[in-house]
């Protein structure tokens, strides 16, 4: 007689990053943690207007995946916002 013995180790995780580019301007992060089935999380980012979009989600066999998004307004005279140009007279 074989036995199998099948293991499955209890999946966990945690990961976290975040790009700060001066030269583009690009910015965003991300962090998520998994615990068994259950993951959660967040990411965010700097759109061309200079607003930022956060997503926070989760994720688990009982809800399935939920994210909330946000928006922040860019703050007046951000560096990323677009800068009215001079009208050129001829």
């Amino acid at each position: 007689m074989i036995k199998i013995n099948l293991f499955q180790a209890h999946p966990a995780y945690k990961f976290e990053y975040s790009i700060v580019d001066p030269h583009t301007g690009d910015q965003k992060s991300q962090s998520e943690t998994r615990d068994g089935d259950v993951v959660k999380g967040s990411y965010s980012l700097v759109e061309p207007d200079g607003s930022v979009r956060t997503v926070e989600y989760s994720a688990d066999d009982h809800n399935g995946f939920n994210a909330v998004v946000s928006n922040s307004h860019a703050p007046h005279g951000s560096p990323h916002a677009p800068q009215p140009h001079p009208a050129y007279l001829h």
